[in-house]
């Protein structure tokens, strides 16, 4: 991923440096398994701790692998550089490279999930902060982006709290279910590698053993993993969207924090434009990309084949720290967030009272007027108030069908907006406990 959308410590999780050493922690404990159970000698076992505090010299390791053309292989040999040949010579017994391969990428999927896990809190910190500060800030609902019914923006980020919440739990379900490590030789079948040593290396990387592979991990885990961050990326999105919509001239009920110095446009200086959720919106379409490829890499040749690897090798690292970055984007973007209330209030006196036409409509209905009449009669007195910008309830008040079913203190009482809010208490409840 490129250095713009990224963080240091998610990057570092998919650096060579650390890859390689999550392999050379692989064989290590590999080898100090195979030595309890007597298969090598011990001494051959402590000779390849020898390297832990080595610090893997990754272009040596690429100049080995342009002649062998084997990425582990290339590996191995610079590890027996640092260990010595014949000291080395037990080193990846019985096991295969995806045994390391899977074994380590499951590891990096472990420690994203981790960073990404942490991010989602520290959002929903900052949607919780935002939903109490205005719990009874009154804005028009709107749907089919029409005025509605009155909500709060409390109840605005209520709901992106929830849906986060819900993404939190995916996240660590997505973790609970990549945490597999398979060390289990040719096919799976353990022919050549105990299975004890496949639990000794899993307990050490904090991981559980696959219960079944074949030469590598079920790839169905990563497709839910992947699913998980694309379901992820969304509610991003779906956050983003609604302050870009909240931001647009015309609306105005929210905005981006503009900083001092900051220029909106080259052309005009009067901008202020929602660049970081604009952006938010195409780093999602990044993320999500990958959940095609990985849901298409469950079906492999047989016992394995590579095609699930080059797609791995980029959506690994590019799926997490996009994500990671976004995520830290738009908490900082919901901490810092301009709240306009009297927009809000304007906005919705744009049409007086036409969003309290559906208590009009069941007032009508309750006192004996047929719906398919009483939606007439309301109907009739909204789209004046669409047409002529006049108020809606002095429309109903001058209305004589309507005064023959309801008085006007009635219709007077059907204006009153606490109607609108009396449960966000109950709703806040369910959602904060």
């Amino acid at each position: 991923m490129i250095p713009r959308y990224s963080r240091p410590d998610m990057v570092k999780i998919w650096s060579p440096e650390t890859k390689f050493r999550i392999w050379y922690e692989i064989e290590a404990h590999a080898c100090e398994a195979m030595a309890d159970l007597g298969v090598i000698p011990r001494e051959n076992a402590e000779a390849v701790w020898k390297a832990k505090d080595v610090e893997f010299d990754v272009a040596r390791i690429d100049e080995i692998e342009a002649v062998t053309k084997h990425d582990v292989i290339a590996f191995l040999t610079h590890l027996a550089e640092h260990v010595g040949s014949d000291e080395a010579r037990f080193v990846h017994q019985g096991m295969t490279s995806s045994d390391v391969l899977d074994t380590c990428f499951n590891v990096q999927l472990v420690r994203a999930a981790d960073i990404l896990i942490t991010d989602v809190e520290g959002l929903l910190t900052a949607l919780k902060k935002r939903a109490m500060e205005h719990k009874d800030t009154l804005r028009v609902g709107r749907s089919h982006g029409i005025h509605a019914e009155p909500t709060t923006m409390g109840l605005t980020f209520a709901r992106f709290y929830a849906e986060m919440d819900r993404n939190l739990t995916r996240l660590r379900t997505a973790r609970d279910e990549i945490s597999t490590g398979a060390i289990s030789g040719a096919i799976g079948t353990f022919a050549n590698v105990d299975p004890a040593v496949e639990e000794h290396v899993c307990a050490k990387l904090g991981l559980n053993p696959e219960p079944i592979s074949t030469q590598v991990i079920p790839r169905d885990r990563h497709a839910a993993f992947f699913a998980a961050l694309g379901v992820v990326a969304s509610s991003i999105e779906n956050i983003a969207t609604e302050i870009r919509h909240m931001q647009r001239t015309e609306v105005l009920e929210g905005a981006e924090f503009f900083s001092m110095g900051q220029k909106g446009s080259s052309a005009m200086p009067h901008k202020k434009n929602p660049i970081l959720t604009e952006n938010l919106t195409g780093l999602a379409r990044v993320v999500r990309m990958a959940v095609v490829p990985a849901m298409e890499n469950v079906a492999l040749w047989h016992e394995r084949d590579i095609s699930h690897s080059s797609v791995e090798r980029n959506i690994g690292p590019d799926t997490t720290i996009t994500l990671d970055f976004a995520l830290a984007r738009l908490t900082s973007v919901i901490d810092k967030m301009l709240i306009f209330p009297d927009n809000m209030l304007d906005n919705m006196n744009k049409f007086p009272g036409l969003v309290m036409s559906q208590r009009v409509l069941l007032a009508l209905t309750q006192a004996g007027v047929s719906r398919e009449d009483a939606y007439a009669m309301v109907q009739r007195n909204a789209l004046k108030v669409w047409e002529h910008r006049t108020d809606f309830r002095e429309e109903l008040l001058a209305d004589e069908d309507v005064l023959k079913a309801l008085s006007v203190e009635e219709i007077n009482e059907k204006f009153d907006m606490g109607y609108h809010t009396k449960h966000v208490d109950t709703i806040f409840k369910r959602v904060f406990g």
